[in-house]
């Protein structure tokens, strides 16, 4: 009997049609069903994620074939983002764990921080504190702690079960003496210091948007997403106290993902620096700490 699935190559052809026809919805580390599913099935298969080509024609055992349709299946009819699935999420080269007790890793902010935010950052070896508020899974401190090597990071999170996850993320990096974890409500836990950096990319979508999440969206914890009616509930808690907690040459960054005329509605009055990113000019925005209320 000929099995309907020999190789590689037959089973990616079979993951993107039935992605396709079940219509899903990517934008948790895949823009389209070829690459989740390439992804998928190198993960699965414990192959080298950048290396398709070579194993396209590999024939596979039958306990190979029924595993990479598993994780099709539950992907397709679940609806569960792919880093659920494998528990892992890459940014920008590093490797992070995921599970559901966080959102998964996809800031713009860390395409910034790959130039340690310069040029509003004019020396990113001269900054000794930074701070990350939402931290979720850890991934922006960790990058933090990458793009500006002399400093120490403090990142705050409301949720416990988040933040085993980020103490997870930051052990594996072996950064745990330089990245302080804190469980709180954004700068409730700290102690009094001043910041050179202040990070965050908060809960930010709006009610009506929350309502229109497609499925994969709604696997990811409420907390970390919702932002209130106009999505500028938390953002506005961090613009009004972050001038209490930066240096007088400090700068805030802020993600409100595709909330820009919510900002502009609630921060018109102050000089938002938006700044550019790979999804363009509209996600993230920037505010010297001299321009932020007192």
């Amino acid at each position: 009997m000929t099995l309907p699935f020999c190789t590689v190559r037959d089973l990616l052809r079979y993951a993107v049609s039935r992605f396709s026809e079940a219509k899903l919805s990517f934008g948790h580390g895949s823009a389209n069903a070829y690459d989740e599913a390439a992804y998928l099935i190198l993960h699965t298969l414990h192959l080298p994620l950048d290396l398709l080509e070579p194993f396209l024609d590999a024939r596979l055992t039958t306990a190979e074939i029924e595993a990479v349709l598993k994780v099709i299946e539950r992907r397709a009819a679940d609806r569960v983002p792919a880093a659920y699935i494998t528990q892992e999420a890459w940014m920008h080269g590093y490797r992070f764990h995921v599970d559901e007790r966080v959102i998964v890793p996809r800031s713009f902010i860390g395409e910034l921080l790959q130039d340690g935010l310069q040029p509003y950052v004019e020396d990113p070896e001269q900054v000794g504190a930074v701070l990350e508020l939402c931290t979720g899974s850890g991934c922006l401190a960790i990058l933090a702690a990458h793009a500006f090597q002399n400093a120490d990071v403090d990142a705050v999170d409301l949720s416990a079960p988040a933040l085993e996850v980020a103490t997870r993320n930051v052990m594996d990096y072996h950064l745990d003496e330089r990245i302080a974890l804190f469980e709180g409500d954004l700068y409730a836990p700290l102690a009094e210091r001043r910041y050179d950096v202040i990070i965050s990319n908060p809960p930010y979508v709006n009610a009506t948007s929350m309502q229109e999440l497609p499925a994969e969206y709604r696997h990811e914890p409420e907390m970390a997403l919702a932002g209130g009616a106009d999505g500028m509930d938390i953002v506005r808690r961090i613009i009004a106290d972050a001038r209490n907690w930066l240096t007088e040459a400090g700068v805030l960054v802020i993600e409100i993902g595709n909330e820009r005329e919510h900002v502009e509605a609630a921060f018109g009055g102050l000089d938002l620096v938006w700044l550019s990113t790979s999804a363009g000019d509209d996600n993230v925005f920037l505010i010297q700490a001299s321009d932020l209320p007192v």
